[in-house]
């Protein structure tokens, strides 16, 4: 098999296995090959489930022999962020707490991944509860462009593995950025969905209103054809929309020409590093050439819900945890711990308050949509940040800033965003923006991210191991 097969996007090597060009047993083979040749180092899995992995290849091989294909995910290798549920398999979500927890069933994105056919090769790391920091006890994932720089959290395994051809596409969450951050620092395509679009039954919560779960691809295609497989209504989750799943590759080759772009040069350019607003200039530029037009708009002030979201993940998380939190305090790293302790010390009054701030703010994000169809926005204001800047990030308030301003605010409204390579600092690291739609509107994001992708070569480049 080619070196460079690996690399290959998830909907190519998806059509290669279906026309019987390749077995997904050599494809799946291949990648847990990579994965114990180059996983050592870059520590992006949890746990690796070989055995189970081939069994789901061959089962996938005997079922495309026959003809019997599921969709653009069958007989392809990818991995889940362990705070998925995997039946019979443990699901630590981060924590030492939850290390011998073996689910008694998949959550429903991952049997949904099932039902599509995918090969899931195993669980990948991620921060403490998929909060700020990883657990003392874990060693985080290392970026593969350089190591020296921030692999993002809390989808830090996914952003990896994805990224380094360990496989073919991976399972993130995002409650403040963590589809985001990973996929921006890894030269990834992250697709985070309107809040509501993907069930979160069978997920390890962080905050319930906030968490979305969504794929990290290294293509706009790739994104939608895992999206298409694990969105949808569940009778588990009632707050899972019962709006119908379209076929997001369908329309995806029509292109930006028509499309209303909005642009918000001011809010844009707030506190943000020079290599980012080259990206951003570049993306815009592109945006024209496709066809689009280009229209000024004034982005509601976020700086309310951006303060508010730590105080409303606290308590949603502190809810979550509060069997386990304080009474086992022992167990739970420093950053986990902190956000816990925020969210308890806050009243009823308090709560009450970033509620009616968050239905005011998103209610003047679903107004400015009405005069645009897309938004265009840095992924955040610092380009691939160092591990040595990112460990000042809690004392440091224009790193969180810039760090925050462009993510929390889309968590916040609920809003679905996709995150797009769009160059390469000066130390040869990823750089990334995003698209911003209306609800439900996932499917222009793909449209868009494809033809950005077709007209430049950005989410092609690898890093070389």
């Amino acid at each position: 098999m080619s070196n460079e097969l690996h690399y290959l996007e998830l909907v190519d090597i998806g059509q290669r296995i279906q026309r019987k060009e390749l077995s997904p047993v050599e494809v799946t083979q291949a990648q847990l090959d990579r994965i114990g040749k180059v996983d050592g180092a870059l520590k992006s899995y949890a746990m690796v489930t070989a055995d189970q992995a081939l069994a789901e290849a061959r089962r996938a091989e005997a079922e495309i022999a026959k003809g019997q294909i599921r969709g653009p995910l069958h007989g392809v290798p990818v991995a889940v962020k362990d705070l998925c549920w995997t039946e019979g398999v443990a699901t630590a979500a981060g924590m030492t707490l939850y290390r011998d927890f073996v689910p008694t069933e998949d959550g429903t994105a991952v049997r949904k991944l099932r039902e599509a056919g995918a090969v899931i090769l195993g669980k990948l790391q991620l921060t403490e509860s998929a909060y700020a920091d990883h657990h003392p006890t874990v060693t985080p994932p290392v970026n593969p462009w350089n190591a020296a720089h921030w692999s993002g959290a809390s989808s830090s395994g996914s952003g990896v593995a994805t990224a380094a051809g360990l496989c073919y596409g991976s399972l993130g969450t995002d409650t403040g950025g963590s589809i985001r951050f990973p996929s921006a620092a890894n030269g990834l395509t992250g697709l985070k969905p309107t809040w509501g679009r993907v069930s979160r039954y069978g997920a390890f919560e962080l905050a319930a209103t906030l968490d979305h779960i969504g794929p990290m691809t290294r293509s706009a295609a790739d994104a939608g054809a895992m999206l298409g497989a694990i969105a949808g209504a569940d009778p588990k989750d009632p707050t899972a929309s019962l709006a119908a799943v379209p076929n997001y590759l369908a329309g995806m080759q029509r292109g930006l020409r028509g499309l209303r772009v909005g642009i918000d040069a001011r809010w844009n350019g707030e506190g943000v590093d020079a290599q980012t607003l080259k990206v951003m200039q570049g993306a815009l530029a592109a945006v024209r050439e496709l066809g689009a037009e280009v229209r000024e708009v004034a982005f509601p002030d976020p700086a309310q819900v951006i303060a508010d979201w730590f105080p409303l993940c606290g308590i949603e998380a502190a809810v979550v945890h509060e069997s386990t939190y304080p009474a086992r305090k022992d167990m739970y790293g420093p950053a986990l711990s902190g956000l816990l302790d925020l969210g308890r010390a806050q009243s009823g009054m308090d709560y009450q308050k970033i509620v009616l701030n968050r239905h005011a703010f998103s209610g003047r994000v679903r107004a400015m949509f009405e005069g645009i169809d897309l938004l265009l926005v840095p992924a955040h204001g610092v380009a691939s940040p160092t591990l040595a800047r990112m460990a000042t990030f809690g004392e440091d308030a224009a790193l969180m800033s810039a760090m925050l301003r462009y993510t929390c605010p889309f968590d916040m409204s609920g809003s679905p965003t996709i995150t797009l390579p769009g160059g390469f600092t000066e130390a040869g690291t990823p750089v990334a923006f995003q698209f911003v739609a209306r609800h439900f509107e996932e499917e222009l994001l793909v449209r868009a991210g494809w033809a950005f992708q077709q007209a430049t070569d950005w989410h092609q480049r690898h890093p070389a191991l």
